[in-house]
């Protein structure tokens, strides 16, 4: 007579398999991680010297703006181009259906992954902002509030890649929208331009995205007296991210 069948469940076999798949997470995406890592800092600090051979010899106040804007420009490859990017690797290689075979909540390996990239984009966000303040030399007011502001915009921008790896079906389509993210982040977003510059069409449409937000919570968090209402920004940050929760819990939820 065969044994019979436990269903596990409860907070303490959610933990244990929560600690599981970040091992499995961490040891699948060890390399790479490493090329996260390195882009991340190509792109942040590459920035901050690039817009250093444009502008030339610039006010304090506009160097201040842009070492400020780097750390939310670094978090967008991390989180919304490589997050995706690791299921895109998971589709190419057949083993997308695996991972959601795992006798573990599914909810573990979404929470998995989006920890994964969340707390990757840090270092890197860090060490661009070092180089950063080193290439424009400017006078830093660190707040505690850079911890939250830092964690949301890491954790905004990996649930928002993790959403579009899911719901869109074919890798290649993801591959293209998140070159289109980073041509879009990297000439029309306001993270190192001030949104007074932009047209007002475009002020208003980046008003309701994420990126402008992004930086006025990290801005805030470096610098006193240069961002005002700042909770809005947390607000929308917020929104983004649960909006993308309910887009990918949705999505995974269909699966059987």
């Amino acid at each position: 007579m065969a044994a019979p069948v436990t269903l596990r469940s409860g907070p303490r076999f959610w933990w244990s398999s929560y600690r599981a798949m970040l091992r499995f997470d961490v040891t699948t995406l060890r390399a790479y991680l490493v090329t996260v890592a390195i882009m991340q800092i190509l792109m942040g600090a590459g920035m901050a010297y690039i817009y250093g051979f444009y502008l030339g010899d610039v006010p304090v106040e506009a160097r201040t703006f842009i070492v400020t804007g780097i750390p939310a420009l670094a978090i967008v490859p991390v989180g919304m181009v490589m997050a995706p990017g690791s299921i895109m690797m998971l589709k190419f290689s057949d083993t997308y259906d695996y991972v959601w075979s795992l006798p573990s909540p599914r909810t573990v390996a979404a929470a998995s992954t989006v920890t994964v990239f969340t707390l990757a984009a840090i270092p890197g966000t860090v060490v661009s902002l070092w180089i950063a303040d080193l290439r424009y030399d400017v006078d830093l007011h660190v707040s505690a509030a850079v911890v939250p502001a830092l964690l949301l915009v890491s954790l905004m921008a990996t649930s928002v890649g993790y959403a579009l790896g899911h719901v869109v079906p074919d890798p290649r389509t993801t591959n293209l929208i998140t070159n289109i993210i980073v041509f879009f982040v990297l000439l029309f977003s306001p993270f190192v331009i001030p949104i007074d510059y932009f047209p007002g069409w475009m002020a208003a449409a980046h008003r309701v995205l994420p990126f402008y937000h992004m930086a006025v919570v990290v801005r805030a968090s470096l610098t006193q007296g240069i961002v005002e209402n700042v909770t809005a920004s947390y607000l929308v940050l917020a929104a983004w991210t649960a909006g993308s929760w309910a887009i990918a819990a949705a999505v995974i939820g269909r699966r059987r």
